[in-house]
């Protein structure tokens, strides 16, 4: 039971001495297409030999490139599509990169690998740097868009403005035809019928054919 809780506490020992710690920079602006990059760690590991990496994108899916060391010798390798160099300073590695375009601004992530002796330990993933590299690409995309967001914005404004304003003209003019409309057949439904009437028996002393008879009995009371 002794030696079992003993193997136990050994082992997370073991693990929590071997965690490695990742430190870079949050941002790094290229003016001049070269970058260095400080990946700071710290390991209080047994470990004899290390590898370092430079990833970029999100995921860390492009391996940009490594440099590896151990007590004899050290050995440094680039992906063909960067110029990049690792180099290895006591508690820090330093990634030198250069000739880089405006296409190559991501995100990018150092990892620090013990690889032996057993266990083989890595430090958790970074917050990483954003390399901005500035460049024509850049440039012309802050020109071209600048100009886009700003034209829509007053043109809206006018054609709005234009568009209530005929509203209200057309609607000023509806409201006066229709109270025109309301007087003339107000005025038409109080005319009064003037055709003159003839009396009755009397139809061919002088009064038009088109004359109808006229009606005393009305006025006889």
């Amino acid at each position: 039971l002794y030696k079992q809780l003993f193997f136990l506490l050994f082992h997370l020992l073991s693990l929590t001495e071997n965690k490695i710690l990742v430190a870079q920079s949050p941002l790094l602006i290229v003016a001049n297409k070269t970058a260095t990059l400080v990946c700071n760690y710290t390991y209080n590991g047994t470990g004899k030999e290390f590898r370092a990496s430079l990833h970029k994108g999100t995921d860390s899916a492009v391996e940009v490139c490594f440099i590896s060391w151990n007590t004899t010798k050290t050995s440094s390798n680039s992906n063909k599509e960067f110029n990049c160099e690792g180099i290895h300073d006591k508690d820090k590695v330093i990634f030198s990169l250069w000739n880089m375009s405006a296409s190559q601004t991501d995100i990018y992530f150092c990892k620090i690998e013990a690889m032996y002796p057993p266990p083989y330990v890595y430090n958790e993933k970074s917050n990483g740097t954003v390399i901005h590299v500035k460049g024509k690409l850049g440039s012309l995309f802050i020109q071209t868009q600048e100009p886009q967001s700003a034209i829509p914005l007053w043109i809206m404004v006018a054609v709005t403005g234009v568009l209530a304003f005929y509203s209200m003209l057309i609607t000023a003019a509806f409201i006066n035809y229709w109270q025109k409309s309301k007087k003339i057949m107000y005025h038409q439904s109080d005319y009064m019928n003037m055709t003159p009437r003839h009396p009755p028996y009397q139809k061919n002393k002088g009064y038009p054919s088109y004359a109808p008879t006229r009606d005393y009995t009305a006025y006889r009371s």
